[in-house]
């Protein structure tokens, strides 16, 4: 889209994309100086539908957020992340650049099941390229590669990026479709780590441990790795409402903590599976502390919703070690505050339904599979180098 074909306005429409038929949901509306995105129900909505969020219950009221540069509630869900961010700048350049222009750029292949239209009447998005395939790939990094590099595109490169598939970060990132499913395919900003085929053998080694995680698939590129994450907001091609811990912790007004999303599974979670929801959210606590992974914020975290209303923990994502060595996670672990350390992790335990034996039992069973990290990393094929600047950062035996 050239510059002079988007006119900015101050509403558009959000839509309900989880069945069939797209359905209306109600007007967002721009705010407070254009720093905030608020949301108006529908009347057809408010008797039909379901709040999307705990702080969007189902009444006749213009919702806004607290924060400035944000939607509200589970709105601020669809907007693109960092580098889809990046992307709509570089390619629609936009006259303004609000939230709204964001949530509306982020086009119909976004992340989760909302949609946004700049009419009401029907279900209008902007126009799409039909997704990539595993043959695109050599292409899809050369247009990384340009975007990265500032320059420009040619239309062949802007077929090949879709700004809206992931939650949050700001890695390189695109869409393509590989045995009938669609795949977030992530790319290394640089050449000094193969982090794609890093995340890859963390994912993998995750699942050793018992973590529930997104199916990854390691591409090998003519120089290091793509990583293709298969999409959990979608199921045989249905949409599926995602919340990110984020925007359940803030409808909720707790801090952004391990244990505080563990007590609100309580609430969220079908009661027959609440236990084991809160052992699974303690187990990737502990592993995220023991590979280093302290890039886990309420970002990287998400809840999803089924047809009886009922939420569940997605699958994993994201999980890899951040090579820092900084000593604190991102999200709330215990007694000490944010402080990367097994002793933290226990010091809560009973907000996640653990006795202080289970959860020691959990803690020994995931050393146990971490320990073997290198040996599993190096038949992933992490290279050597690689390998060695990790055991610096690997808490092997916490």
């Amino acid at each position: 889209m050239a510059d002079n074909e988007y006119s900015p306005v101050s509403e558009m429409s959000l839509w309900w994309l989880g069945q069939a038929t797209p359905q209306l949901i109600g007007q967002l509306v721009l705010a407070e100086n254009n720093r905030k995105v608020g949301l108006a129900y529908d009347e057809n909505w408010l008797q039909k539908g379901f709040a999307l969020s705990d702080d969007l219950p189902l009444a006749n009221s213009l919702y806004l957020p607290k924060e400035l540069d944000a939607a509200a509630g589970a709105v601020n869900d669809a907007r693109p992340d960092r580098w889809g961010e990046r992307v709509i700048r570089h390619i629609f350049k936009p006259v303004r650049l609000s939230l709204m222009e964001y949530l509306y750029f982020a086009g119909h292949d976004r992340f989760g099941a909302l949609g946004v239209s700049l009419i009401e009447s029907h279900y209008e998005p902007l126009a799409a390229n039909a997704i990539a395939t595993f043959e695109n790939l050599p292409q899809m990094q050369q247009a990384i590669q340009h975007v990265l590099a500032g320059e420009k595109l040619s239309k062949a490169d802007i077929q090949l990026l879709k700004p809206g598939p992931s939650f949050g970060g700001a890695h390189p990132k695109s869409l393509i479709e590989m045995d009938g499913k669609q795949w977030v395919v992530k790319f290394a900003e640089t050449s000094e780590w193969d982090t794609p085929l890093i995340e890859h053998a963390s994912m993998t080694l995750a699942a050793k441990a018992g973590i529930d995680v997104a199916h990854t698939r390691e591409l090998v590129l003519p120089q290091g790795h793509a990583l293709a994450v298969e999409r959990f907001d979608r199921l045989d091609n249905r949409r599926l409402h995602v919340l990110s811990a984020h925007t359940v912790l803030r409808s909720a007004g707790e801090p952004m903590g391990y244990p505080e999303l563990s007590q609100l599974l309580r609430r969220y979670a079908q009661p027959s599976l609440i236990k084991q929801q809160q052992a699974q959210l303690f187990k990737r606590m502990v592993f995220n502390i023991l590979i280093d992974n302290t890039d886990d914020h309420e970002k990287n975290h998400a809840l999803i919703r089924s047809d009886q209303g009922h939420y569940r923990l997605s699958p994993a994502f994201d999980v890899l070690p951040a090579a820092q060595g900084l000593g604190y996670q991102q999200m709330r672990v215990g007694a000490n505050g944010h402080e990367s350390s097994i002793e933290n992790a226990l010091s809560e335990v009973a907000a996640f339904g653990l006795k202080l034996l289970e959860a020691k039992e959990l803690v020994s069973n995931i050393q146990k599979v971490v320990r073997n990290w290198p040996q599993h990393f190096a038949q992933c094929g992490v290279k050597a180098r690689e390998l060695e600047m990790l055991r610096e950062t690997f808490r092997e035996n916490p």
